[in-house]
């Protein structure tokens, strides 16, 4: 019997770790070979891959990011050979599963939930006696009939072989994410996520997920993700597996974690501030909201004080990047009060802020109870709102917006100086910049063609001079400074018109070259040639102290001449400044 595990993940860098457990649970009594594709491969490539490895079983996992093509898949190889064996499984088809077997008409069973096991016992019964009603955690067809049997009793987690150590993985471990889990289940019970319908959590044996993590080190593995739901819902373990990947992590590689930040003890991020290697750690904290009504309405305890004392203690940590959640369209949020949960949340200045759309996800509260806060939403996967009784859609259309321009400007950090001097100085807060900014970019019809680096320069200038911002010279230095200090190389062709002339470039590389000093002596030490300067190095008049408004956020206006050097030992870039009435006297 060959037997295939499949799946359409939504990138080519992830994983299917489900895939995996299954594959090493079911063997060696049932060989699995799994094979992954993208949702962005044609069907037609997918199906005629899968037909050309003959299998009598196939089984996928499903999501709500690739169920409809994952359906379409399902239907043409049925129709190509109609005796193959389907087995769909994942939170998706878990769920109304009595819909889907209805739906799909091809599908000929459904592993409920926790699948080791069940899907190990389903392959027993294929091979064997085809006796169904026992296995427990399926739905099946008998006939017409379709059969839901009872669910399956939860697996002893530290029973399931390590699903890490398949030689095929071995290849694109250093290509792509490595998720891995060390416990089942979440405390908490926020009706919008999945994670809330399974009571406690479970863990899995740790010592085994420490050597799992060695052997996926040494075999090239760079990021590896933690896809607990709260990895530091125990302290002791959190603080034992942060102190193991301390002491053995490889050189590049990065640990990311999904935190529960208001429980987060001072401790140990004291501990991490001290001890962890820039980089190394990698935090995702589900904010979602900061209205307590609506935190209440769907059981999120939350407690914002303690969660803003986390969030600043790693930040001053520097050493761990942190990528902050929010939701809109929970229950009672507003357009109003979705505006003050962003302004709260940007204002920790977070590397990355990402801004999503409540999805009714099948089996969590918000869905069974959508009539009560007139939710309408998408009738396929994934499922996102369109609207309820207090966030009309045209509010949802804005919000977008803000998502569009929030994604390409700050969480791409293209301009984060000049973008946290906007949002501080020149709009009434950060959601009103972007909003504005994203209403002006659709208008535009950015929205739906393409931008190169130096695009997104010249359209937020555009912006901001059609919307009459005044120091406008001042913005535009600093957005001068964002570009050219985020190359590594000088640039060929920057983005604005009014560039210094040859002759006047050269006139103040020569007196650099010769009095290097009047930069610095920072600058000095490097002992640039003039042909180097020319080489390596930009300038551009810019009409206030930079450095001054680095160190105290204030613009001291003076007429300045910024060189940033482009150094080509270290492949970074340096930027030094000095008063152009200085260097005049040196003429």
């Amino acid at each position: 019997m060959k037997i295939i595990c499949s799946t359409l993940n939504a990138k080519f860098i992830h994983t299917n770790l489900a895939l995996r457990y299954l594959k090493a649970y079911a063997e060696p009594q049932f060989p699995v070979q799994i094979v992954e594709y993208t949702i962005n491969d044609p069907a037609m490539n997918i199906v005629s891959d899968l037909f050309s490895k003959e299998p009598d079983v196939i089984g996928f996992s499903c999501y709500i990011w690739n169920i409809e093509e994952t359906i379409k898949v399902i239907k043409m190889l049925k129709k190509i050979k109609p005796e193959l064996i389907i087995i769909l499984g994942g939170p998706e088809v878990t769920y109304d599963t009595k819909e889907w077997m209805e739906k799909v008409s091809e599908v000929d069973f459904i592993v409920i939930g926790e699948g080791e096991g069940t899907f190990k016992s389903l392959l027993e019964e294929i091979s064997t006696t085809q006796n169904y009603n026992n296995v427990k955690g399926i739905a099946y067809r008998n006939g017409a009939e379709i059969i839901i049997n009872p669910p399956r009793e939860k697996i002893d987690l530290t029973t399931i072989p390590s699903p890490y150590r398949f030689p095929e993985d071995i290849p694109n471990l250093g290509k792509r994410i490595v998720y891995i889990e060390t416990s089942r289940g979440c405390p908490f019970t926020c009706q919008f996520c999945l994670s809330s319908i399974e009571v406690g959590v479970r863990y899995f044996n740790r010592e085994k997920i420490k050597e799992d993590i060695l052997y996926l080190m040494e075999h090239g593995a760079k990021t590896i993700k933690f896809v607990d739901r709260t990895f530091n819902i125990s302290r002791s373990y959190a603080m034992d597996m942060f102190q193991f990947l301390i002491d053995n992590h490889y050189p590049g590689t990065v640990f990311q974690f999904e935190i529960t930040a208001d429980i987060m003890r001072p401790e140990v991020l004291e501990f991490l501030n001290e001890h962890a290697p820039q980089g190394l750690f990698r935090f995702e904290i589900g904010i979602q909201s900061t209205n307590d009504l609506t935190n209440a309405l769907v059981k999120r305890k939350q407690n914002f004080t303690k969660l803003a004392r986390t969030v600043n203690m790693v930040k001053q940590g520097g050493k761990i990047a942190q990528h902050l959640d929010l939701i809109a369209g929970l229950p009672e949020e507003d357009y109003d009060s979705f505006r003050n949960t962003f302004n709260d949340v940007f204002a920790f200045e977070p590397e990355e802020l990402q801004l999503g759309f409540l999805k009714m996800l099948r089996g969590t509260g918000l869905r069974n109870n959508a009539a009560e806060y007139g939710y309408i939403f998408e009738d396929h996967a994934p499922y996102e709102i369109l609207g309820n009784r207090v966030l009309p859609f045209r509010d949802i259309i804005r919000i977008k917006q803000v998502e569009d321009v929030l994604e390409k400007y700050w969480n791409a950090h293209r301009m984060d100086t000049t973008l946290l001097y906007l949002v501080k100085n020149i709009f009434p807060s950060p959601f009103d910049f972007f909003q504005q900014f994203g209403t002006y970019w659709d208008k535009q019809g950015w929205s739906r063609i393409g931008h190169q680096l130096e695009d997104l320069f010249i359209r937020l200038f555009q912006f901001l001079q059609d919307t009459g911002i005044d120091s406008l010279f001042v913005i535009e230095a600093m957005m001068k400074y964002d570009y050219l200090i985020a190359k590594t190389h000088k640039p060929r062709k920057p983005w604005w018109q009014d560039k210094i002339s040859k002759e006047v470039r050269g006139k103040y590389l020569k007196l650099l070259s010769e009095k290097p000093a009047l930069l610095g002596d920072d600058f000095a030490r490097h002992s640039l040639s003039e042909k180097e300067l020319h080489k390596h190095t930009i300038i551009e008049f810019i009409p206030f102290d930079l450095d001054h408004y680095m160190k105290s956020g204030t613009i001291l206006q003076k007429q300045m001449l910024m060189l940033i050097y482009y150094n080509p030992t270290t492949n970074k870039s340096e930027q030094y400044t000095a008063p152009l009435d200085m260097l005049h006297n040196h003429f």
